[in-house]
């Protein structure tokens, strides 16, 4: 071949009737499956629907609305009324992605933050469009990985019907939206047309997971070997490779950009300097900073967050996608790496779901829904070994008959995990008798509802109270407007609140409406003595209305002056 002929060809776009000359035993074979088919349509449809039942049914009666949605939903009010990214002062705590998500959303509704009855629950109907989107995405990237119908249908299952998915993705979270976004650029990265512009898209949408939640930075070093070994046989390779790396930076240097313009990229006179925080704007760089150096002891340590919320609420709420996941996927890696690169989809999700083991466990700061983005790797996971050890059943013949075990297989495995033993929709009460779980049966926000009527009722909109961020939207969006309605978090630490409305003087508080355990969160709040003024006016208040149900408990104070 001619020199001339062969620049030509590295020139050419992805073209699969160019035919290459391929050793092979290479070890750069890209991942391509066949099209679903009928079997497998059914089965999508099939995880589709039930995901929309688990997370769908009793969406807006349980759980409970936590600070965090309501931070979220304020945010987006704030885009939408404001045309600011929070209604205070924003310091660069989180990229702005998900709730720029969430403010397009609800403006295209009719009643905008009303439309389901409230913020919060506008958001909830959000996270389950995304969530039964997602479930299109990892049936088909887990398909793509293993290439049998069963690892799909096993993983998707997990990510249905576990509890501890239930639980959080149903809640208002950037981990769930970021989930979204990742999967989708996974599979955008495997669909394989040999389309420069797909390998675009995937980037763009990778960009938009980590200025939607940063900790999907950490996903980034399996993406981009899953990219190179499934563009590596085309001959226009490099521009693939780069594409994908310039759209998602491009995307990414978004947020440095506006930082940038309003000069918050670096703190003033370059002070890093954790004990003595810039007074006189925020930074971004001091932010991350601060956020590098947020710790709450390591793995080694057991009174770590990882353990406290491993033991105390991730484990009691699904120990089988937790332990079985774990198994799985080191197992799936062992075998993965054994047969690649004919089954190097193995490794890659094993590899997904050790990356952000890693990010769990490295020792900073963490909450309890940081479990949320490793959840379908899990399932993923699980599904892959599921498919391996049902392989010997698919080499029965007839065809029939092995297609029908596999299927009396899975319906096992699911008519298990089903049962009052396993808890994923029956549970035993305390009397023994077989009842649904908590997430399909038991109402808790209507509470938060009562809670907010007896405000509207009893309290007058210009008193000013200390609130928490789950009710903030409500207060502000709905008339009468509460204007001096504030978060605790706030009140404790924005300098416009603290100072200039309370003056850090407890008899400038009128009201405190406490949630569910926001007095805890508050001692926990206290380090550098924000909350002091706020817990002394909880210390002259009477309380003025309660209400208890089981664990949770809320009151309202009135403060005596």
């Amino acid at each position: 071949m001619s020199v001339q002929e062969t620049s030509s060809l590295e020139a050419a776009p992805f073209d699969r009737s160019i035919a290459l000359p391929v050793d092979k035993k290479a070890v750069d074979e890209p991942i391509h499956r066949p099209a679903l088919g009928v079997a497998g349509q059914a089965l999508l449809l099939f995880s589709l629907v039930s995901g929309a039942i688990t997370h769908g049914w009793h969406l807006f009666q349980y759980p409970l609305y936590i600070t965090d949605e309501g931070i979220y939903m304020e945010q987006a009010w704030s885009v939408l009324r404001e045309g600011k990214l929070e209604p205070y002062t924003y310091f660069y705590d989180h990229a702005p992605a998900g709730w720029l998500l969430i403010s397009g959303w609800v403006s295209i509704l009719p009643f905008q933050f009303q439309t389901f009855g409230n913020a919060i629950n506008t958001g909830r109907v959000l996270m389950l469009i995304l969530h039964i989107i997602s479930i299109y995405l990892l049936f088909q990237v887990t398909y793509r990985f293993a290439g049998r119908l069963s690892a799909p249908t096993i993983a998707c299952f997990f990510f249905n019907f576990s509890p501890l998915a239930v639980y959080y993705q149903r809640q208002v979270l950037l981990d769930n939206i970021m989930v979204f976004w990742l999967l989708l650029s996974l599979y955008l990265v495997t669909r394989d047309d040999g389309r420069v512009l797909t390998i675009m898209l995937s980037g763009i949408t990778f960009g938009i997971a980590v200025v939607t939640k940063e900790n999907a930075i950490f996903f980034a070093p399996v993406i981009a070997y899953l990219l190179y070994h499934q563009v590596r046989q085309q001959p226009n390779y490099r521009f693939a490779l780069g594409f994908w790396t310039y759209m998602s930076c491009s995307v990414i240097s978004f947020y440095f950009l506006y930082a940038t313009l309003k000069n918050e990229l670096l703190p003033s006179h370059l002070n890093f300097n954790l004990n003595t925080t810039p007074t006189d704007h925020v930074s971004l760089l001091y932010t991350i900073w601060w956020q590098l150096h947020r710790g709450q002891g390591s793995i080694l340590d057991q009174s770590s967050d990882f353990w406290k919320f491993g033991l105390g609420i991730w484990f009691p709420r699904d120990k089988y996608i937790l332990i079985l996941g774990s198994i799985a996927t080191v197992l799936v890696l062992i075998i993965g790496v054994a047969s690649r690169p004919k089954n190097r989809g193995y490794m890659v999700a094993a590899l997904l779901s050790i990356s952000y083991a890693i990010y769990l466990i490295r020792g900073s700061e963490m909450l309890e829904f940081y479990i949320v983005p490793q959840l379908p790797f899990l399932a993923m996971n699980l599904g892959i070994l599921g498919s391996i050890l049902l392989q010997p059943l698919a080499k029965l013949r007839p065809t029939t008959i092995s297609v029908s075990m596999q299927g009396i297989a899975i319906l096992t495995l699911w008519a298990g995990l089903l049962s009052p033993m396993a808890g994923y929709y029956f549970v035993k009460d305390q009397y023994g008798k077989t009842v649904p779980h908590d997430l399909y049966k038991l109402n808790v926000t209507y509470m938060q509802t009562e809670q907010l009527a007896f405000i509207r009722a009893h309290i007058p909109p210009t008193a000013r109270i200390i609130i928490d961020d789950d009710m903030w939207v409500q207060l502000h969006d709905v008339a009468p407007y509460y204007k001096w309605a504030h978060s605790h978090w706030k009140a404790a630490s924005d300098p416009d609140v603290r100072d200039k409305l309370f003056g850090r003087n407890w008899q400038n508080i009128d009201y405190i409406v406490m949630s569910n355990q926001m007095l805890q969160a508050m001692e926990l709040n206290n380090g550098d003595g924000g909350e002091n003024y706020i817990l002394q006016a909880l210390q002259h208040s009477v309380r003025i209305w309660d209400m208890k149900r089981g664990g949770i408990e809320l009151q309202i104070y009135q403060v005596q002056k």
